[in-house]
Protein backbone atom coordinates (compact mmCIF):
# COMPACT_ATOMS: atom_id res chain seq x y z
CA UNK A 1 0.00 0.00 0.00
CA UNK A 2 1.12 3.01 -0.77
CA UNK A 3 0.52 6.61 0.73
CA UNK A 4 -3.31 7.11 1.27
CA UNK A 5 -5.88 9.08 3.76
CA UNK A 6 -9.13 8.81 5.15
CA UNK A 7 -12.19 10.14 4.06
CA UNK A 8 -16.29 10.09 4.06
CA UNK A 9 -17.93 10.06 1.06
CA UNK A 10 -20.36 13.10 0.69
CA UNK A 11 -21.79 12.25 -2.71
CA UNK A 12 -21.99 12.58 -6.11
CA UNK A 13 -22.11 15.83 -8.75
CA UNK A 14 -20.88 16.53 -11.99
CA UNK A 15 -18.48 19.28 -13.43
CA UNK A 16 -16.94 20.29 -16.29
CA UNK A 17 -13.66 20.21 -16.89
CA UNK A 18 -11.20 22.74 -19.10
CA UNK A 19 -12.38 20.88 -22.66
CA UNK A 20 -15.78 21.81 -21.41
CA UNK A 21 -16.97 18.01 -21.02
CA UNK A 22 -19.27 16.98 -18.38
CA UNK A 23 -18.08 14.61 -15.87
CA UNK A 24 -19.68 12.86 -12.96
CA UNK A 25 -17.38 13.39 -9.63
CA UNK A 26 -17.79 11.36 -6.17
CA UNK A 27 -16.54 14.51 -3.38
CA UNK A 28 -14.74 12.79 -0.39
CA UNK A 29 -14.28 14.87 2.39
CA UNK A 30 -10.70 14.43 3.83
CA UNK A 31 -10.40 15.87 7.09
CA UNK A 32 -6.78 16.19 8.21
CA UNK A 33 -5.57 12.48 9.08
CA UNK A 34 -3.36 12.48 12.54
CA UNK A 35 -0.37 10.38 12.66
CA UNK A 36 -0.76 8.16 15.37
CA UNK A 37 2.06 5.89 15.89
CA UNK A 38 5.04 5.03 13.21
CA UNK A 39 5.44 0.89 13.03
CA UNK A 40 9.62 0.16 12.81
CA UNK A 41 11.26 -2.79 11.92
CA UNK A 42 12.89 -3.22 15.19
CA UNK A 43 10.45 -3.05 17.00
CA UNK A 44 6.88 -4.65 14.88
CA UNK A 45 8.61 -6.17 12.28
CA UNK A 46 7.36 -3.96 9.50
CA UNK A 47 7.37 -0.01 8.43
CA UNK A 48 3.88 1.25 8.72
CA UNK A 49 1.83 4.71 9.59
CA UNK A 50 -1.06 4.01 12.14
CA UNK A 51 -3.73 7.29 11.02
CA UNK A 52 -6.83 8.97 13.12
CA UNK A 53 -9.69 10.48 11.23
CA UNK A 54 -12.64 12.04 12.49
CA UNK A 55 -12.71 13.50 16.18
CA UNK A 56 -15.20 12.05 18.68
CA UNK A 57 -15.52 12.77 22.37
CA UNK A 58 -13.57 12.19 25.59
CA UNK A 59 -15.70 10.05 27.46
CA UNK A 60 -15.97 7.76 24.31
CA UNK A 61 -12.52 6.64 24.80
CA UNK A 62 -11.01 4.28 27.81
CA UNK A 63 -7.65 4.94 28.96
CA UNK A 64 -5.60 2.19 27.44
CA UNK A 65 -7.04 4.54 24.24
CA UNK A 66 -6.31 8.28 25.77
CA UNK A 67 -2.53 7.03 26.95
CA UNK A 68 -2.26 5.70 23.07
CA UNK A 69 -3.19 8.79 22.07
CA UNK A 70 -1.46 11.22 24.46
CA UNK A 71 2.19 10.39 22.53
CA UNK A 72 0.54 12.66 19.37
CA UNK A 73 -1.19 14.63 21.66
CA UNK A 74 -4.73 14.39 19.58
CA UNK A 75 -7.95 13.97 19.95
CA UNK A 76 -9.98 10.71 20.23
CA UNK A 77 -10.07 9.37 17.06
CA UNK A 78 -13.41 7.76 15.52
CA UNK A 79 -11.62 5.85 12.94
CA UNK A 80 -7.70 3.75 13.16
CA UNK A 81 -6.24 2.42 10.09
CA UNK A 82 -2.43 1.36 9.34
CA UNK A 83 -0.71 3.11 6.14
CA UNK A 84 2.37 0.52 4.91
CA UNK A 85 4.47 1.89 2.73
CA UNK A 86 7.45 4.43 1.96
CA UNK A 87 5.57 7.12 0.72
CA UNK A 88 4.40 8.68 3.68
CA UNK A 89 6.93 7.32 6.14
CA UNK A 90 8.48 10.12 6.58
CA UNK A 91 5.83 11.81 8.37
CA UNK A 92 6.37 11.69 11.80
CA UNK A 93 4.05 11.06 15.20
CA UNK A 94 1.43 14.04 15.45
CA UNK A 95 1.87 15.76 12.08
CA UNK A 96 -1.36 15.64 9.99
CA UNK A 97 -1.38 14.28 6.57
CA UNK A 98 -4.28 16.55 4.22
CA UNK A 99 -5.71 15.98 0.44
CA UNK A 100 -2.52 17.89 -0.90
CA UNK A 101 -0.47 14.47 -0.86
CA UNK A 102 -2.62 13.82 -4.39
CA UNK A 103 -2.75 15.87 -7.22
CA UNK A 104 -5.46 16.20 -10.02
CA UNK A 105 -5.17 13.63 -12.29
CA UNK A 106 -3.48 11.32 -10.55
CA UNK A 107 -4.50 7.62 -10.63
CA UNK A 108 -5.85 6.02 -7.04
CA UNK A 109 -8.12 3.04 -5.60
CA UNK A 110 -10.65 3.65 -3.20
CA UNK A 111 -11.56 1.30 -0.94
CA UNK A 112 -15.53 1.32 1.25
CA UNK A 113 -17.95 -0.87 2.35
CA UNK A 114 -20.52 -1.23 -0.20
CA UNK A 115 -24.23 -0.61 0.84
CA UNK A 116 -26.55 -3.18 2.40
CA UNK A 117 -29.51 -4.74 0.40
CA UNK A 118 -30.60 -7.36 3.41
CA UNK A 119 -32.15 -10.44 2.44
CA UNK A 120 -32.61 -10.97 -1.34
CA UNK A 121 -33.06 -14.05 -3.58
CA UNK A 122 -30.49 -15.23 -5.97
CA UNK A 123 -31.84 -13.64 -9.13
CA UNK A 124 -31.00 -10.09 -6.94
CA UNK A 125 -28.18 -11.44 -4.92
CA UNK A 126 -25.93 -13.37 -7.81
CA UNK A 127 -27.66 -12.36 -11.14
CA UNK A 128 -29.07 -15.62 -12.07
CA UNK A 129 -31.89 -16.04 -14.86
CA UNK A 130 -35.77 -16.66 -13.63
CA UNK A 131 -37.75 -19.87 -15.11
CA UNK A 132 -40.33 -19.74 -17.59
CA UNK A 133 -43.68 -17.16 -16.05
CA UNK A 134 -46.66 -19.60 -17.53
CA UNK A 135 -49.04 -20.93 -14.73
CA UNK A 136 -47.81 -24.53 -15.40
CA UNK A 137 -44.26 -23.88 -14.97
CA UNK A 138 -43.98 -23.65 -10.97
CA UNK A 139 -40.60 -22.37 -11.34
CA UNK A 140 -40.41 -19.05 -11.09
CA UNK A 141 -37.59 -17.04 -8.91
CA UNK A 142 -36.34 -20.05 -7.06
CA UNK A 143 -32.67 -20.76 -7.19
CA UNK A 144 -32.88 -24.34 -8.65
CA UNK A 145 -30.80 -27.40 -8.31
CA UNK A 146 -29.01 -28.09 -5.10
CA UNK A 147 -26.53 -29.96 -7.10
CA UNK A 148 -25.67 -33.68 -7.91
CA UNK A 149 -26.93 -36.75 -5.37
CA UNK A 150 -23.61 -38.09 -5.25
CA UNK A 151 -22.01 -35.94 -2.14
CA UNK A 152 -25.97 -35.95 -0.28
CA UNK A 153 -25.47 -32.74 0.79
CA UNK A 154 -24.99 -28.86 -0.66
CA UNK A 155 -21.68 -28.21 -1.64
CA UNK A 156 -19.71 -24.92 -0.23
CA UNK A 157 -20.41 -22.24 -2.44
CA UNK A 158 -23.62 -22.90 -3.87
CA UNK A 159 -25.02 -19.47 -5.04
CA UNK A 160 -28.19 -19.11 -2.62
CA UNK A 161 -30.65 -16.51 -1.28
CA UNK A 162 -28.85 -14.63 1.72
CA UNK A 163 -27.34 -11.41 3.09
CA UNK A 164 -26.53 -8.94 0.27
CA UNK A 165 -24.40 -6.37 0.70
CA UNK A 166 -21.68 -4.72 3.48
CA UNK A 167 -18.36 -6.07 2.02
CA UNK A 168 -15.31 -4.63 1.69
CA UNK A 169 -15.04 -3.39 -2.13
CA UNK A 170 -12.24 -1.82 -3.93
CA UNK A 171 -12.53 0.11 -6.72
CA UNK A 172 -9.19 0.51 -9.02
CA UNK A 173 -7.76 3.01 -11.60
CA UNK A 174 -9.59 5.57 -10.33
CA UNK A 175 -8.80 9.43 -11.40
CA UNK A 176 -8.78 12.71 -8.86
CA UNK A 177 -10.52 15.82 -11.08
CA UNK A 178 -9.96 18.68 -8.55
CA UNK A 179 -7.79 18.70 -5.09
CA UNK A 180 -9.64 21.43 -2.72
CA UNK A 181 -6.95 21.93 0.20
CA UNK A 182 -9.69 25.00 1.77
CA UNK A 183 -12.36 22.33 2.42
CA UNK A 184 -10.38 19.08 2.54
CA UNK A 185 -11.90 17.56 -0.79
CA UNK A 186 -11.30 15.13 -3.47
CA UNK A 187 -13.37 15.29 -6.43
CA UNK A 188 -12.47 11.46 -8.03
CA UNK A 189 -13.90 10.70 -11.20
CA UNK A 190 -16.83 8.09 -11.47
CA UNK A 191 -18.62 6.34 -8.69
CA UNK A 192 -16.62 4.77 -5.21
CA UNK A 193 -18.47 2.32 -3.34
CA UNK A 194 -20.41 2.76 -0.15
CA UNK A 195 -23.35 5.00 1.04
CA UNK A 196 -22.93 8.64 2.11
CA UNK A 197 -21.14 9.28 5.17
CA UNK A 198 -19.16 6.58 4.89
CA UNK A 199 -15.66 5.74 5.67
CA UNK A 200 -13.50 5.18 2.89
CA UNK A 201 -9.85 5.19 2.11
CA UNK A 202 -8.15 6.49 -0.76
CA UNK A 203 -5.05 5.60 -1.73
CA UNK A 204 -3.13 5.78 -4.74
CA UNK A 205 -3.14 2.72 -7.05
CA UNK A 206 -1.24 0.16 -7.04
CA UNK A 207 -1.29 -0.69 -11.03
CA UNK A 208 -0.46 3.11 -11.23
CA UNK A 209 3.23 4.92 -11.91
CA UNK A 210 5.40 4.53 -8.30
CA UNK A 211 5.61 7.78 -6.65
CA UNK A 212 8.64 8.90 -4.81
CA UNK A 213 8.69 8.97 -1.05
CA UNK A 214 7.15 12.34 0.42
CA UNK A 215 8.73 15.64 2.16
CA UNK A 216 6.57 16.54 5.32
CA UNK A 217 7.47 20.01 5.16
CA UNK A 218 6.18 20.80 1.64
CA UNK A 219 3.07 19.84 3.33
CA UNK A 220 2.46 21.62 6.15
CA UNK A 221 -0.29 24.24 5.93
CA UNK A 222 0.78 28.11 7.29
CA UNK A 223 -1.27 29.58 9.45
CA UNK A 224 -1.03 33.20 8.08
CA UNK A 225 -1.61 32.01 4.12
CA UNK A 226 -3.52 28.69 4.66
CA UNK A 227 -0.77 27.55 1.66
CA UNK A 228 1.66 25.18 1.38
CA UNK A 229 5.25 25.14 0.17
CA UNK A 230 5.07 23.50 -2.74
CA UNK A 231 4.40 24.85 -5.75
CA UNK A 232 3.07 22.27 -8.17
CA UNK A 233 0.34 21.54 -5.19
CA UNK A 234 -0.61 24.92 -5.27
CA UNK A 235 -1.36 25.46 -8.71
CA UNK A 236 -3.11 22.16 -8.56
CA UNK A 237 -5.92 23.62 -5.79
CA UNK A 238 -6.06 26.63 -7.91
Amino acid sequence: MAKGILGTKLGMTQIFNDEGRLVPVTVVSCDPNVVLQKKTMENDGYEALQLGFKDKRVKLANKPELGHLAKSNSQPKRYLKEMAGSELYNFEVGQEIRVNIFEEGEIIDVTGTSKGKGFQGSIKRHNQSRGPMAHGSRYHRRPGSMGSIDPNHVRKGKKLPGHMGVQTVTIQNLEIVKVDLERNLLLIKGGIPGPKKGLVVVKHGVKAAKVEPLDPNNFIVTKEETQVNNAATEESVE
